[in-house]
């Protein structure tokens, strides 16, 4: 008769070691560096969000200053139905931390949402210190308009400086901007070929983009693939910058739809679901990838032609008619004039019949 199996004795040190985590074997600013990586890297608030909530550890780690500073601009895609006291509680640490992307974009939504204009506008200051390009140009978007103030409060000379120092940084809007200014004699003296060739420039860093992210696309299927986030507003800021645009662009290539950043996609999202209201006769930016809303009456320029849509500047009346408008686009048969002319300037190439302060969007692409 066989005698029946012992089990075997467990001693008390071997189930200690079993339980221990080896996160705890870690020191604390390893864990931070780490988690520094993955906050400016991250794709989404959901990405810190988990980290947080995994242990009281990771928890104190994730909310330190040195991983607060470095979070990348797509941690702070927050959506607008999900704002609160919280989620502005978190952004203004992060501005205490010094993380450059969070004062952007805590201030286009204190200028723009909140009505708080004075602190929107220091806080987009303190980012374009530091050469923070999109603040620089939303800046600069200001200064052509005159927002949060009257007509008289424009200052187109500032507009392009701020305009020329985020085009030195890249940002391709700014370029563009700057060569319609140019080319227009707006704000700084006329030199149509000096003009003509920023926005060429423009343009090929455009199709520098689309290059490159055709490169990093596993599969050229995915490149033929159109998903109408022109109509579908609520759809996430993810689905529109992975989406491709069937028209063509100057050169001929399909052109990808340019990556909405987290905060005009906040302001569209505030405003188009009725969380923020817009005042009587106040209109928001007809691209999709803007969301900046007037903060006076007729302070963006509409088309000249259809009178149905209008842009807060050159840069957002460029994209969209490659990507929407130009198909759009119909003469309206009566259009009367507006006492108070828009703050934006007149877009496009000679040869228009623009209005009064209205963009002329028939030939507004170079």
């Amino acid at each position: 008769m066989r005698r029946p199996l012992r089990h075997r004795q467990v001693s008390s040190h071997h189930k200690k070691k079993k339980k221990h985590d080896l996160l705890d074997a870690l020191p604390d600013d390893v864990v931070v560096s780490i988690l520094s990586k993955l906050t400016s890297t991250a794709s989404s608030p959901c990405d810190l969000i988990n980290v947080l909530s995994t242990c009281k550890r990771l928890n104190r780690l994730g909310l330190n200053r040195v991983v607060l500073s470095k979070a990348g601009p797509k941690l702070f895609a927050i959506k607008a139905k999900n704002w609160s006291e919280s989620a502005h509680r978190f952004l203004r640490n992060c501005v205490n931390a010094g993380n450059l992307h969070a004062s952007y974009t805590l201030g286009m939504i204190r200028f723009y949402c909140l009505e708080n204009r004075e602190s929107g506008l220091s806080l987009m200051a303190k980012a374009a210190m530091k050469s923070h390009a999109p603040a620089l140009y939303s800046l600069a978007v200001i200064q052509f308009n005159g927002s949060g103030g009257t007509k008289g409060d424009k200052d187109l000379r500032a507009g392009v400086a701020l305009c020329a120092r985020a085009s030195l940084l890249g940002h391709i809007d700014a370029l563009r901007e700057l060569g319609h200014c140019l080319q227009d004699g707006y704000g700084v003296r006329q030199n149509v070929a000096e003009g003509r060739k920023l926005l060429v420039q423009a343009n090929a860093r455009e199709l520098a983009f689309v290059l490159r992210a055709v490169a990093r696309s596993s599969s050229s299927a995915s490149l033929l693939t159109w998903r109408n986030t022109l109509s579908n507003h609520s759809s996430s800021a993810s689905s529109v910058s992975s989406a491709v645009c069937p028209l063509l662009s100057d050169y001929g290539y399909s052109v990808a739809v340019p990556e909405v950043q987290p905060a005009n996609w906040f302001l569209r999202e505030w405003f188009e679901s009725g969380r923020g209201r817009l005042g009587n006769g106040l209109r928001l930016c007809a691209h999709i990838g803007c969301g900046r809303p007037e903060t006076r009456p007729h302070e963006f320029r509409r088309c000249s032609v259809c009178g149905k849509v209008n842009y807060c500047s050159r840069g957002c009346q460029a994209l969209d008619w490659k990507l929407r408008h130009k198909m759009e686009c119909s003469p309206a048969e009566i259009w009367p004039l507006e006492e108070d002319g828009g703050g934006a300037v007149v877009v496009g190439g000679g040869g228009g019949d623009g209005v009064g302060n209205d963009v002329d969007v028939r030939n507004g692409v170079v």
